[in-house]
């Protein structure tokens, strides 16, 4: 049965990141209405989803308890945004990552939104106070930056404007909670949120170490998939710290000097210079080349490890 919440979900925009909400939210039972300018790409992007719910189910790795045909009736196109908001209770944004783009769908949103409908944002690294500046409905509105691709990673970083109303936070965190993600909270918003800062200081790390020569680019990702990567599938940094001693206090007492000697080695900011970004691509290419056709095997090749990775943890939750 689909769910009982009042209203539904509407997705602003059809591409990649609309489309995989769409899916998720279908999962969970939502009603979904999927808005974009053109009847022609909500059109196709609905034939999109049909036959990408038809492979997960195939590969068994289908979300919720409804089948394909009842998930897909709960979406719906919609190129009207004053239609697509009526009784909804959820808006995501997905257009491209353009802050005058994005703002002007705010703007249109603020404009025909009730004082209800929480107003979320998929943006991977634009800031609410930018975003959301000067909306009427600024305390409904929050970003939810989910991970590429959301069907498979399930983290949604919720990142609150400085007048967002905790509310609001509390409601999205339940609802993501409800469709199978796992929201995490930033307490106040900073320059890319949690998960990019966190990405590009191993990206940082990880160039300076190729480009002065330590490792080879490809032994360099080994690094990362055969070695902390295995770890960190199933636990965080700090969690690590804490196994990897008799607790994080003893692992303090024990390893933070080293840690701050091997600190103060590390180099300035990359310029990810011609001649190193030539290395590199190389290596990459070496392994994958980087031609339409090749590159979207490899990404289907990770999306299928993803999606067993997904079955895996499932079954590994702790008792």
């Amino acid at each position: 049965m689909a769910s009982s919440a009042p209203g539904g979900v509407v997705i602003v925009g059809s591409g990649l990141i609309g489309r995989s909400w769409a899916m998720l939210f279908a999962s969970g039972g939502f009603k979904v209405k999927l808005y974009d300018i053109e009847q022609q790409q909500i059109t196709n992007a609905l034939e999109t989803i049909r036959k990408d719910l038809k492979s997960l189910e195939e590969a068994g790795s289908l979300k919720g308890s409804l089948s394909v045909e009842e998930q897909v009736s709960l979406i719906s196109g919609c190129s009207s945004l004053q239609e697509a908001v009526e009784g909804a209770v959820h808006i995501q944004e997905c257009v491209p990552e353009n802050l005058e783009l994005k703002k002007k769908i705010f703007a249109q949103l603020d404009s025909i939104v009730d004082d209800k409908v929480v107003l979320s944002s998929s943006s991977s690294c634009l800031l609410p106070s930018k975003l959301f500046a000067s909306l009427v409905h600024v305390r409904q509105c929050l970003v939810a930056h989910p991970v590429n691709p959301p069907y498979f990673v399930p983290l949604v970083e919720l990142v609150p404007h400085p007048e967002t109303a905790p509310a609001t936070v509390d409601r999205t965190h339940a609802l993501l909670q409800k469709i199978g993600q796992c929201p995490v909270r930033l307490l106040k918003e900073v320059d890319g949120f949690a998960l990019n800062r966190l990405q590009y200081a191993v990206i940082s790390e990880a160039w300076r170490l190729v480009e002065d020569g330590v490792v080879s680019p490809t032994d360099l990702d080994l690094v990362m998939s055969e070695g902390l990567g295995t770890r960190y599938a199933f636990i965080g940094p700090l969690e690590t710290m804490h196994l990897n001693a008799e607790g994080m206090s003893n692992y303090c007492d024990r390893y933070s000097e080293g840690m701050k000697r091997v600190l103060k080695t590390f180099g300035p900011i990359p310029e990810f210079s011609r001649d190193t970004v030539e290395k590199v691509n190389q290596a990459m290419c070496t392994k994958v080349p980087d031609d339409p056709e090749h590159l979207e095997a490899r990404r289907q090749w990770r999306d299928k490890c993803l999606m067993q990775l997904s079955k895996l943890k499932r079954q590994m939750q702790p008792q």
